[in-house]
């Protein structure tokens, strides 16, 4: 399994910083669209609506780094039943450079984080 983790180049990437060419295929993965992205400028490939967490999880978050454990756990309960689309994100990783595009400011507790973790697993 460790090859296939090799294997794959999933980047992490604001929806706030300018998309570069090295970017490679980028996903977002917010239920919502960030505020103040002109979607022209976002340079999304593909918007993953259907794998970013429930309106009632990401309530519950708030992006309080002190609910981060439990809210990744939440979080990949929810995942488990979309085993068919995180399997199509595996599927664009194998083809090349993935970046997962969010819109939170903390870089390292938000839903891309679980969803690089879950994919490279």
């Amino acid at each position: 399994m460790a090859q296939a983790k090799d294997r794959l180049d999933i980047r992490l990437k604001r929806a706030y910083e300018t998309p570069a060419a090295e970017d490679g295929i980028r996903v977002l993965v917010d239920r919502v669209w960030p505020r103040g992205v002109r979607k022209s400028a976002a340079a999304i490939d593909l918007w993953a609506k259907d794998l970013a967490p429930s309106t009632e999880l990401r309530r519950w978050f708030g992006h309080d780094p002190t609910r981060w454990e439990e809210f990744r756990r939440k979080y990949q309960e929810e995942l488990s039943h979309r085993a068919e689309r995180l399997n199509e994100l595996r599927a664009l990783a194998q083809q090349g450079r993935l970046t997962l595009v969010f819109g939170a400011r903390d870089e390292h507790h938000n839903q891309a984080v679980v969803l690089r973790d879950l994919l490279t697993d």
